[in-house]
């Protein structure tokens, strides 16, 4: 039987706890690191995806921002053909009392009014009716007062020009004449011109 070297023995031992130590440490160093890399890795593909998100975004809005100039150029486009319009269709409105061979030359205007209200009415571009209605600083602009007690106050009593709307956005307002309440002083005169009479 050899004896145990007792000085021996302890160095065997410290070496085998190292040896342990070294195995566990491996595989930890070896997780950490591949953590570190699915970490960066699911970072990266969110960076992606927000990159991806942004450029979607950005191209809908510019989308979005062409066909607003698009639809603002056409409307002043239109916008400036009301006017003559306008006057075509006053204009058309006398053939009434003109001669039979005017008649028939207006009936030929009037068929080229239809179709431009047409094409009007094709890009969503309508007149409004004001007359009677509750005056709205929206969609009126009033050009004329006038005291009256036979209308009430606010109520256009004359549309001296059509409003326009494409779709819910005013194109032009309609240029009214609006009711308003008489003053004390006008009802003061007119019940002293009945006393004289």
């Amino acid at each position: 039987m050899k004896k145990k070297n007792p000085e021996h023995t302890p160095d065997v031992e410290e070496e085998k706890v190292e040896e342990v130590a070294e195995s566990e440490c491996a595989p930890e160093e070896e997780k950490s690191e591949s953590e570190i890399l699915n970490a960066a890795l699911i970072e990266e593909k969110q960076n992606y995806l927000r990159t991806l998100a942004e450029m979607e975004n950005l191209r809908k809005r510019m989308q979005k921002e062409k066909a607003d100039v698009t639809r603002f150029a056409v409307e002043n486009v239109v916008s400036e053909f009301l006017a003559p319009l306008d006057n075509l269709e006053n204009a058309l409105g006398f053939t009434s009392q003109a001669s039979e061979e005017t008649k028939n030359w207006a009936m030929g205007f009037q068929m080229i009014l239809t179709q431009f209200k047409d094409v009007l009415v094709g890009h969503n571009i309508t007149s409004f009716h004001s007359e009677g209605e509750e005056y709205n600083p929206h969609l009126h602009e009033a050009l004329e007062m006038e005291e009256t007690e036979k209308h009430k106050p606010g109520t256009i009593i004359q549309e001296f020009m059509k409003g326009y709307k494409c779709g819910d956005r005013i194109l032009r307002p309609a240029k009214v004449k609006v009711a308003k309440e008489p003053s004390k002083q006008v009802e003061e005169e007119k019940l002293q011109e009945e006393e004289n009479n």
